[in-house]
């Protein structure tokens, strides 16, 4: 498939949400039972490839993908601050967090800033976070069926030893997600992979559903985002390369088409 910009790509995914989407029932929102009027377009299955042109401009970057600024940049900064924030502060800066307030609980279901740090994610206020790394001494990290949970950290510290592997992976959706057994919000996200060769990074984002309003512009600058900060923290030069998008569900409210 030929690569396109993101502004381009954005267009395209629009024309075929508006002209080869299908109606479905919304059922809920945010895990939350809507009214049996409202519905949603869908378009399945979108897939598109960004060639990024060793381009480490992050002005060019806003320019093309017209992400919600300052809102994007400040969830960013909390999602790669090393720190399982939950709720955290930069959801109240969403252009949507009015609307999206009644359904805020104390803490949410999940945080993109635990998925990125989740050794010792889901238990602990945000208080206590503010002194993680003293608090952090009295437990111990996560673990998973055998082995210790790894972070966002990990990922660049594996490209350090072995630029070329094929294992440079972050998930955003952890088991505790499989099947919604606690009927609760899960991530969008699915997670990202990172690939050096050549010379140049490339980022797979693949996510299960995207709302083309509110969320597809900041989801492709805020994924952008975490490919420059891992080029910028690696231990070799290395430039962007392809970003490459699979989502399987992208729609929106029929009223918002």
């Amino acid at each position: 498939m030929k690569t396109l910009t993101f502004d381009a790509a954005i267009e395209d995914t629009r024309i075929k949400l508006t002209n080869a989407s299908k109606t479905i029932d919304a059922n809920q929102w945010q895990s939350i039972k809507i009214p049996s009027t409202v519905r949603f377009k869908e378009y399945t299955n979108v897939y598109f490839i960004v060639s990024l042109a060793n381009t480490l401009d992050l002005n060019h970057w806003r320019s093309d993908i017209k992400p919600n600024i300052p809102w994007a940049d400040v969830a960013f900064e909390e999602r790669v601050s090393g720190t399982p924030w939950n709720p955290g502060t930069a959801w109240k800066s969403w252009p949507w967090a009015k609307s999206a307030e009644q359904f805020k609980p104390e803490r949410f279901s999940h945080s993109y800033a635990e998925r990125y740090w989740p050794k010792f994610a889901g238990v602990y206020s945000d208080d206590w976070l503010k002194d993680a790394t003293s608090n952090a001494k009295a437990i111990a990290p996560k673990r998973g069926v055998r082995f210790p949970y790894g972070d966002l950290l990990n990922v660049v510290m594996l490209l350090d030893k072995d630029p070329l592997t094929r294992q440079a992976y972050l998930p955003v959706w952890f088991p505790e997600d499989t099947g919604v057994v606690h009927n609760e919000r899960v991530p969008c996200s699915l997670g990202y992979h990172f690939l050096h060769r050549d010379g140049k990074m490339d980022i797979t984002y693949y996510i299960r559903s995207c709302d083309f309003i509110r969320h597809f512009r900041d989801d492709l600058y805020m994924t952008l985002r975490l490919l420059l900060w891992m080029i910028n923290r690696v231990n070799f030069d290395v430039k962007p390369g392809l970003f490459t998008f699979h989502c399987v569900s992208m729609h929106c409210f029929e009223n918002d088409l």
